[in-house]
């Protein structure tokens, strides 16, 4: 059985969602985390939800990064452990160190609150390997601060490395370079993404595409 940990900071919105798809699949188990919680050791892999950690008082994910928690998240992921950071969770991993880059506010400076449509880059990680690099993955995004920036050589360095997870396909809403949703570390068991896969993990919600994510985790 693989467990899952769902981290809930004041201001996580998205937890319950994720809990959600969790508890749905077989072979699994799944416990909410409180942030001023120090230990994740006897979890396979973490998940660091959407919502607005701290109300983004500072900027999204700033305060969140130096929760007690996000030190065991640190050391888990150095060990190898499997950690994904969806929206809000994604700009806390980014801020904590443990993936490269910066979100900005959005090129019209407006939250933005729509569906769109990703391709897959890389499909050979434990994210993604269930994933065909001809399916178009429906989910929606949710966030102010979504457009990822990073400079020229860390460019490279993720075209080079194949650490881009996810691009926009067709349209890129908020401005990220390169068209960028998603990214992974270095090791490949960290990936961060914008969009939100737990709210398209089902058909009644429009679209299941994000339940491939998940179903890779646990597959992997």
């Amino acid at each position: 059985m693989m467990k899952f940990a769902v981290i809930v900071f004041p201001g996580s919105n998205c937890d319950h969602d994720a809990y959600h798809v969790i508890s749905s699949m077989s072979n699994t188990a799944v416990k909410f985390i409180w942030h001023k919680e120090t230990d994740l050791e006897h979890y396979d892999a973490i998940i660091i939800p959407g919502g607005f950690s701290y109300g983004d008082y500072l900027r999204a994910g700033a305060i969140a990064q130096f929760s007690p928690i996000m030190n065991s998240v640190i050391a888990e992921a150095k060990k190898g452990k499997k950690v994904i950071g969806i929206c809000n969770g994604f700009q806390i991993l980014i801020e904590c160190g443990l993936l490269p880059g910066a979100l900005l506010n959005n090129k019209n400076i407006k939250f933005l609150s729509r569906e769109v449509c990703l391709e897959v880059v890389n499909n050979k990680t434990s994210f993604t390997h269930l994933i065909d690099k001809k399916d178009e993955l429906l989910m929606p995004i949710a966030h102010r601060q979504g457009n990822y920036f990073a400079d020229k050589d860390l460019i490279n360095q993720l075209e080079s490395n194949d650490q881009i997870a996810f691009r926009y396909k067709y349209e890129n809403p908020n401005g990220s370079v390169s068209d960028i949703a998603g990214i992974f570390n270095s090791d490949k068991n960290v990936l961060g993404m914008m969009p939100h896969p737990e709210r398209a993990s089902e058909s009644i919600l429009g679209s299941s595409s994000g339940h491939k994510i998940f179903q890779s985790i646990l597959e992997s």
